[in-house]
C-alpha cells in the first residue's frame, strides 16, 4: 500500500507542475498580446479577438483536418 500511494503522489505532483506550468505559459502569453494589442492596434481588442479567433480556428483545423475539438465545448 505504501508503494502505491508514493506512487499516486508522483502522479499528482507531476500532474499538478503540468497544470501550473501551462497556466504560467498562458498568462504570459496573455500579456504579450496585450502589449502587441497596445502598440500595433492602439489597445482595440476587437482587432486582435478577430485575428486570434481566426488563428485559433486554424490551429484546430490544422492538425486531423476537421473541427471536432470545438464539439468538446
Amino acid at each position: 500500500m505504501k508503494k502505491r500511494n508514493h506512487k499516486n503522489i508522483e502522479y499528482f505532483t507531476r500532474n499538478l507542475t503540468t497544470v501550473f506550468g501551462i497556466v504560467l505559459i498562458w498568462r504570459g502569453m496573455w500579456y504579450v498580446l496585450d502589449e502587441v494589442d497596445k502598440l500595433a492596434f492602439g489597445g482595440s481588442g476587437l482587432a486582435t479577438a478577430i485575428i486570434g479567433i481566426v488563428v485559433g480556428t486554424i490551429l484546430l483545423y490544422w492538425p486531423d483536418r476537421d473541427l471536432k475539438e470545438l464539439e468538446k465545448l
